[in-house]
């Protein structure tokens, strides 16, 4: 067993801030296609407007909420995430 004061692995610090990066990119796609679902969508279907012959709500929670989110997560991949190996230094395969 390995004593207690050996220092905890650093890719276990990527991963945490990845995931957390991760919710948070789960979180805003959430409150997107809550707010112009419910936002947009609460009104009588009388009073709804349409963009390229869908409900103005459908298109920005769902067209244009999967677009940017699909963009955020392409860009945060590529800019804020690492590539961390999964051996440890000196271990033979």
């Amino acid at each position: 067993m390995k004593g207690m004061q050996e220092k905890e692995d650093w890719r276990f610090k990527i991963a945490n801030r990845e995931a957390l990066i991760g919710v948070a990119l789960a979180l805003f796609n959430f409150v997107w296609w809550f707010g112009f679902a419910y936002g947009l969508g609460s009104r009588p279907v009388e009073e709804y407007t349409y963009v390229f012959g869908l409900p103005s709500w459908f298109f920005y929670s769902c067209i244009v909420g999967f677009i940017t989110i699909a963009v955020l997560v392409i860009l945060v991949v590529r800019f804020f995430f690492k590539e961390v190996p999964f051996t440890e230094e000196g271990d033979e395969q």
